[in-house]
């Protein structure tokens, strides 16, 4: 049981935790939530004792074994491999390990009674080594680091070799295969892509210790948590339920302090009235003074602080433009000419499209995000960009080419053509830049903030395509809300790459999953993705072949209900084709009949005819049929593809 009693911790003139008092139960599942800066990584520092209270106690039981991952991890420069590291995770059952192996090179030379002495030696060591799972230690640590998206043949790398990120990744398989009685995880998911998140989460949901969840990804806290501590204003309050739960029960709370309070000052003031009124009466005098004392034993109820809302971030409507927003034809990329990243890749994102794009590290979403920006060219295909689109791109590391010299609000106010002095400043307040922080000069802002203002600025432009590679980076869960709010509502076309998945499942309206051989389009959310991937792997074990004792009757019975079956699987595919299909030439046939108007007004030649307008549009109407035209053919080829692909002739197709 780990337990905060009155707990007191200050940096300075700033005081983090104030009389703070909490308990965590054996097998709790905690989720820690609060603004930056509230203190929840300072929590976990007192727990593992790296940190000790001003005032207060906190009680952890020395029994029990703690797993501590940091959001930063310091330098690392022993020679130990990748697997060594992780798998020294447990030291004593190293240690173990190493006096087996020297008893065993001692047993040849050793005299019968010594011999007895150090079997039976041996035979205690090898109970203890198979009791703290030392004969799967090794299994644990590789199945943990390819779960967290290491490759296999990356495991004899030395630790040193990588990244700061993958090192983290490293250090949270490290912590995970110890299997400690106390987990505390400070923002685990800061580096994992969606594949890594999606295995942490299960493996979290079978760890059988307590476990301490710091982090802004709600998918994690929703799945795992079952109590939830709110850390704020030096406070920590503990709700039930997950995240979910705990944002409805905070607003209840909040409220019922508020009438609390209420109820309160109006008690006050009907005392103060009494006394005020008759405290000069002789026949009142005992009343008036009762009630003096009733106000001095009336205990102070303080007004409960607001709940920390999802500021509003407002995105500027679009620009009109072409219903085909952008498109790659046969495209393909390699940054060397040898290995291709992409080959021959058509994609295409239509007016009104929010596409995610998920995959392991290493695939190439940033790649394809530039490539669709235009950013890098292409090494071989084509790029076309729809008519009156205006693009607006953010990467990773987009905050880098901004005038360090310039203040937030200088760089914001640059990039907002036609927006007033209100709108920028609202916007920057949904971003964490209010009051004097809109002063500050972009060479003194932290790296987050930097990413946070690149954002800003670029959602005050007009645009009508958003290319965004992992906008939450460095944003709390209220900014993170604010945007996917925004963006569910901006109605212009969008396509971005996110480790959050919430984030994702909240946007993204189709899914483009880059996988190693090659990227495929999912038309629908993010969880119609992950229940087309479930049902993908489960189809082989559905599509086996019958025993050989099956008789031919059965054989026959079984290839029809495959043929059922796939013949419903087309159907169900070839409708949203068929719409598009009709789509397509509805509005060719209402852009020819424009285009017959239009070559009528050229012929007749009435006066005052805008000759330059009419052939402005007709060269637009060209176009738009061209976009129409290959639309159609398109989706007629892609349901000729399904029949083939499902096994179907035209007239099985046809029913």
């Amino acid at each position: 049981m780990i337990q905060f009693q009155s707990v007191r911790k200050s940096f300075g003139t700033q005081d983090v935790l104030v009389a703070a008092s909490f308990t965590v139960y054996p097998g709790d599942r905690v989720g820690i939530v609060g603004p930056n800066g509230a203190g929840k990584s300072t929590i976990f520092e007192l727990i593992c004792r790296h940190l000790e209270p001003e005032r207060g106690e906190v009680t952890v039981p020395s029994s029990l074994s703690i797993g501590y991952v940091r959001q930063q991890l310091n330098a690392y420069r022993r020679d130990d491999s990748l697997i060594d590291y992780v798998e020294n995770a447990l030291p004593a059952v190293r240690d173990t390990q190493s006096a087996i192996l020297s008893i065993e090179a001692a047993l040849p030379s050793a005299s019968a009674d010594e011999r007895a002495r150090l079997l039976r030696r041996l035979g205690e060591l090898q109970t203890d080594f198979e009791h703290s799972g030392g004969y799967t230690l090794r299994s644990r640590a590789e199945a943990t680091l390819t779960g967290l998206g290491f490759p296999v043949d990356g495991l004899t790398r030395l630790f040193r070799s990588f990244s700061g990120g993958w090192q983290i990744r490293a250090e949270l398989a490290r912590v995970l295969v110890a299997q400690p009685d106390i987990l505390l995880l400070d923002e685990p998911t800061n580096y994992l892509d969606v594949p890594a998140v999606e295995w942490l989460r299960d493996y979290l949901k079978a760890f059988s210790g307590t476990l301490l969840l710091v982090s802004h990804d709600r998918y994690l806290l929703n799945s795992l948590t079952s109590t939830t501590l709110e850390v704020m204003g030096g406070q920590v309050t503990r709700y039930p339920g997950n995240y979910q739960t705990y944002m409805v029960q905070r607003e209840v709370r909040h409220e019922h302090l508020l009438a609390a309070k209420k109820n309160h000052d109006r008690r006050r003031d009907q005392i103060e009235r009494f006394v005020e009124r008759f405290r000069s009466k002789a026949t009142k005098a005992a009343q008036a003074q009762s009630r003096l004392k009733m106000l001095e034993r009336l205990e102070e109820v303080e007004a409960p602080p607001p709940p920390i809302a999802a500021p509003r971030i407002r995105i500027p409507p679009p620009p009109p433009c072409a219903a085909e927003v952008l498109r790659l034809e046969e495209a393909g990329f390699s940054y060397d000419g040898t290995r291709w990243i992409f080959r021959d890749l058509d994609l295409r994102l239509e007016r009104g499209d929010k596409a995610g794009v998920v995959g392991l590290n290493g695939l190439g979403k940033t790649t394809l995000l530039r490539l669709l920006a235009g950013k890098m060219p292409l090494s071989q295909g084509r790029r076309v960009v729809g008519h009156h689109v205006e693009v607006g791109y953010q990467s990773q590391d987009f905050a880098e080419v901004m005038s360090p010299d310039k203040t937030v609000y200088e760089t914001a106010r640059e990039a907002a053509v036609g927006r007033s002095d209100g709108d920028v400043r609202d916007l920057l307040g949904g971003f964490g830049f209010s009051g004097d922080a809109i002063d500050k000069r972009v060479q003194v802002l932290s790296g987050g903030e930097k990413v946070r203002l690149a954002l800003a600025r670029l959602l005050l432009q007009p645009l009508n395509l958003l290319l965004l590679d992992e906008p939450t980076t460095h944003l709390d869960i209220h900014a993170r809300e604010a945007l996917e709010k925004a963006l569910r509502e901006y109605p212009g076309t969008l396509c971005l790459v996110s480790h959050d998945i919430e984030f994702i499942r909240q946007v993204a309206t189709s899914i483009y999953a880059v996988t190693p051989s090659g990227v495929r389009k999912y038309y629908g959310t993010y969880d119609y993705y992950r229940e087309k991937l479930a049902a993908e792997a489960a189809a082989p074990a559905e599509t086996a072949a019958p025993s050989e004792a099956a008789s031919g009757r059965d054989d026959r019975r079984t290839q029809r209900r495959e043929e059922a079956r796939q013949r419903q699987e087309f159907a169900r595919l070839r409708r949203p084709l068929e719409e598009r299909i009709r789509h397509a030439e509805e509005h060719s046939a209402a852009l020819e009949s424009e285009q017959a108007g239009l070559y009528e007004r050229l012929q007749e030649a009435r006066p005052g005819t805008d000759f330059a307008a009419i052939n402005r549009r007709l060269a637009e109407i060209g176009k738009d049929l061209e976009t129409a035209m290959a639309d159609w053919e398109e989706a007629s080829v892609t349901i000729e593809d399904l029949r083939r692909r499902c096994g179907l002739d035209e007239a099985a197709a046809n029913p």
